[in-house]
């Protein structure tokens, strides 16, 4: 079957998208947060212990991320002026309290990324996709006090359903389509919702698990992905995200690609460092007001 939710559109044959200020590119840094179960399988670093219950090792890799890897990112983001855009497990809200004060204190956006990155949203009844999202969603607004805008998928999953589901329960924007350099709308049964251009590739899981970089060729592919969307952000603006996790880019040796990649970006004129929320309401604004005018 053919997918019906976006239609195709060329880059080249869309109207200009001006960012504020006249920004070239709008850059977004998006932590994810996730908490996993001990007896359950998640992200690895090495296959070998990876089918035993409990993976100890495996485990405890993670684990490194809430305990000391976050509280490092968070440093070297605020050292450039950076507030994350959290892709946030709700279960984190309970076991690691202490990072929700920080990232308020910060003033980081909140996202939804399920309960847990133990248990993916593939394959559940609508009703129970449901349940689930309107839980993180409560969960997030209880603890924060704002209700989150914007969803990812744990692993980037969905169903079906779940871009209906989102926009009928008040989410706003959502960053499991990774196929643009711009915000789009996705087409859905009720209210409204948008793509937001997140990235598989510049994302410290691919990089360092997948394709085995080292941090100096994290920092150069960031750093090469800025420079070619500044470049062609001066007709129409781009996105770029940065998509991390603690439990790798907050190790000591790997940290330093990020705070280099960050220093080299904010050191340019005419970029927008700015949250995934805001980017949404922008693109709306903008191409809103333009619908009204016509």
């Amino acid at each position: 079957m053919n997918q019906a939710r976006i239609d195709y559109s060329p880059i080249v044959d869309r109207k200009p998208f001006f960012l504020p200020e006249g920004a070239r590119v709008a850059v977004w840094v998006i932590p994810n947060i996730e908490h996993f179960h001990f007896d359950a399988p998640g992200t690895a670093i090495t296959s070998s212990t990876a089918h035993f219950t409990p993976d100890v090792l495996n485990y405890s890799w993670r684990d490194y991320g809430p305990r000391v890897g976050v509280w490092r990112m968070m440093d070297i983001m605020h050292k450039y002026g950076v507030k994350g855009t959290v892709t946030l497990n709700s279960e984190v809200c309970e076991h690691y309290p202490q990072i929700m004060e920080a990232g308020m204190q910060l003033e980081w956006e909140w996202m939804g990324h399920g309960e847990t990155n133990s248990r993916m949203l593939a394959n559940l009844s609508e009703d129970e996709e449901r349940t689930v999202i309107r839980r993180v969603r409560d969960t997030i607004e209880r603890v924060t006090g704002k209700r989150p805008k914007g969803w990812l998928g744990p692993a980037l999953t969905e169903t079906f359903h779940t871009p209906d589901i989102l926009a009928e329960e008040g989410f706003e924007y959502v960053g499991d389509w990774v196929n643009d350099d711009q915000p789009y709308p996705i087409k859905v049964r009720n209210n409204s919702l948008y793509s937001i251009p997140y990235s598989i590739e510049m994302n410290d899981i691919t990089a360092f698990l997948t394709m085995h970089m080292t941090p100096e060729d994290f920092y150069q592919m960031l750093v090469d992905q800025f420079d070619v969307l500044y470049e062609d952000g001066a007709s129409t603006g781009r996105v770029m995200s940065i998509c991390l996790h603690p439990f790798l880019i907050g190790h000591p040796f790997r940290s330093k690609s990020l705070d280099k990649a960050l220093k080299y970006i904010t050191g340019h004129q005419d970029v927008w460092v700015t949250t995934g929320g805001e980017i949404i309401d922008h693109y709306k604004q903008q191409f809103q007001t333009e619908q009204a005018n016509a």
